[in-house]
């Protein structure tokens, strides 16, 4: 079956390799870029010059440079490194065996629209689920999320068919923007849990105004079909009423005072033609011109995986220029509060009958439309006791779109343990923030359930990647290759710093953050004076001119450290793959898992972390 093609054993052995990879090439993705010019990070783990690293990543690996040639004749070499020294000799090598150890080139990735085509097989006999494409996801998102959302949305909702499930968790649900769209798309009822109050009550409130868009929508779609059906039925008539006259008139003599009656008439009917055209016009201009209220595409430099999921504040803003934006016969319009003491007697009563019949159906657990998105705010784990949340909860489809750090593993754990959770589609981020069990350097967990490794398999292994690496993962190779640069500069201007606060401070090893100074500050100098007072030093110590003598030494060393970034992108698929293989192979260990499968959701240019693990459980067994 092309949900599950690749089997357990076949998985275990695609981990070898890429943990073959990862432990030669591991020290590239756990250096720290602080450290770059303290330790002179360059020279300990590559023996080649930076222009070499970068040409060779500009011709895509394509030409085998003359290191590989003399590395071969004097010493074995492992993916590019030297058996001896560990250090990279071929950079050629390395960019192949990186490509062949990415998901894409191990082949185990099923593409979403050969899931779709399983899933409609799977589900055959089950009832359809609704579609009636009342909302339009990039007139209310930005280019991102309008990409995301329909494409999960889809996944989500035939696995809900498949599985015969009515109810949706989107866990770490954010914004909402995946609940509103699996509620008034498909007709789910979704609970979107997240931690944040703010981001609840947000959610609640955007979804409350994407309904009213939504119905009106319809209508506005509805008003402009009759108009475009009337248009045509008056063309029809004219046609018609042309043609009588012409037979009428038709004669052996033609009058002059005839033909002048006919071009009256034609006159007549142009104008009804045109009225009618401009009324349909302007008002699909109307709805164009709502549509293109559409906000900027995120932005496209490579910094830290959060990006992926912190919350956008232009979203807000669009948001709202969005809805204001609105043509009033398009946007539904509140009904004016009428005060209870001003309706009649008969009023109150119908009023009061409305409110008991719509109360007994919410307490029977019957839903419709108006509260099919219910956001809850809470901190999950695996641990988490869903019925206590949930209490209407029945049979149901798990998700999580960009969930960061423990909280994709617990998705997954979530699944296995619930009876109610049949399916599960989980897309994370953040890999930087995952808790790992055999990191020696790393932070211990509170519940010792940690989130890397998640399998048996690997577990047995004691296998780690560190924190750098798994920052490393978070970079995006597709967005790098196609011009969307990493922030050099400020990665530059932090490593000299430390340089600097090693010679004059001997507070190198500080454990305060500088945080965010580079894009407040001017210059270099400036940087290192505002850097200096968010870590309590004493500012004066240092003129001017010193400052800038750092600046102007290691100006010339600055090809190293975008070469050797360019080295951690190159490897960061073959981490992230790493964490995804564990967490498929994790769902593959599970006796009460039928079909299990890592799914390309995404383009990757407009989202990196495009991969979802997505699960089925077996039919009877929990």
């Amino acid at each position: 079956m092309a949900f599950s093609f690749v089997s357990a054993d076949d998985l275990k052995r695609k981990i070898d390799e890429v943990q073959r990879l990862l432990s030669v090439t591991l020290t590239i993705a756990n250096a720290h870029t602080v450290d770059f010019y303290t330790r002179d990070v360059w020279h300990s783990f590559v023996a080649v010059s930076p222009e070499e690293v970068l040409t060779a990543l500009s011709s895509a690996g394509g030409r085998r440079g003359a290191a590989e040639d003399m590395s071969k004749l004097n010493e074995s070499i492992s993916f590019g490194f030297c058996d001896a020294t560990k250090k990279l000799v071929d950079v050629a090598a390395l960019l192949r065996a990186a490509k062949a150890h990415s998901l894409a080139g191990l082949e185990v990735c099923v593409q979403r629209e050969a899931v779709m085509d399983t899933l409609r097989m799977m589900s055959a006999d089950a009832q359809d689920g609704v579609s009636d494409g009342a909302v339009f996801p990039d007139e209310f998102m930005n280019s991102k999320k309008a990409h995301e959302v329909p494409a999960m949305s889809e996944v989500v909702a035939s696995l809900a068919k498949c599985c015969r499930a009515k109810q949706v968790i989107d866990v770490g649900s954010g914004k909402g923007y995946l609940c509103s769209f699996l509620s008034l798309q498909y007709g789910l009822q979704v609970f979107g849990i997240d931690c944040s109050s703010v981001n609840t009550h947000g959610a609640q409130e955007r979804n409350r105004k994407l309904k009213r868009f939504s119905r009106a929508y319809q209508r506005h779609s509805r008003v402009k079909t009759d108009q475009e059906v009337s248009l045509k039925d008056t063309s029809s008539r004219n046609e018609e009423e042309e043609e009588r006259a012409s037979q009428w008139h038709r004669a052996p003599t033609e009058h002059e005072g005839t033909a002048m009656e006919g071009s009256e008439r034609d006159r007549s009917i142009e104008q009804v033609e045109n009225h009618v055209s401009i009324d349909v016009e302007s008002r699909m201009a109307e709805v164009q011109s709502c549509a293109s209220a559409e906000p900027a595409i995120n932005d496209l430099s490579i910094t830290n995986g959060p990006r992926d999921c912190a919350l956008d504040s232009a979203d807000a803003d669009s948001e709202d220029t969005f809805f204001t934006a609105l043509s009033p016969d398009v946007m539904e319009q509140a009904t004016p509060r009428v005060p209870p003491s001003q309706l009649s007697l008969e009023e109150r009563e119908r009023r009061k009958r409305d409110n008991l019949e719509r109360k007994a159906r919410d307490g029977r657990g019957i839903t419709n439309n108006s509260n099919l998105f219910s956001p809850l705010t809470s901190y999950v784990t695996a641990e988490t006791e869903l019925r206590t949340l949930i209490t209407e909860l029945e049979d149901a489809v798990m998700v999580g779109l960009h969930t960061c750090g423990d909280l994709a593993p617990s998705t997954l754990r979530m699944f296995v343990a619930k009876p109610e959770l049949q399916a599960v589609c989980s897309v994370g981020c953040c890999y930087h923030l995952l808790s790992e069990q055999f990191d020696q350097d790393g932070q211990n967990c509170e519940t010792a359930v940690y989130g890397f490794p998640m399998s048996q398999y690997l577990r047995e292994q004691a296998c780690f990647c560190g924190r750098n690496a798994r920052m490393s993962a978070c970079l995006a190779l597709e967005r790098v290759s196609v011009g969307g640069g990493l922030p050099m500069e400020s990665l530059f201007y932090r490593a000299v710093l430390h340089v600097i606060l090693r010679d004059h401070y001997d507070s190198h090893k500080s454990e305060k953050r500088v945080g965010n100074v580079y894009s407040k500050a001017s210059s270099f100098v400036d940087y290192v004076r505002r850097a200096l007072r968010k870590l309590d030093l004493d500012v004066s110590k240092l003129s001017d001119s010193v400052i800038q003598s750092y600046h102007d030494l290691y100006s010339p060393r600055m090809s190293e450290m975008v070469a050797f970034n360019m080295l951690k992108v190159t490897l960061a698929p073959c981490i992230e793959g790493l964490i995804l293989l564990d967490r498929l192979c994790y769902l593959k260990e599970q006796a009460n898992v039928s079909c299990s499968a890592l799914v390309q959701l995404f383009d990757p240019l407009l989202s990196p972390r495009c991969y979802a693990v997505v699960g089925i459980k077996r039919r009877g067994i929990s």
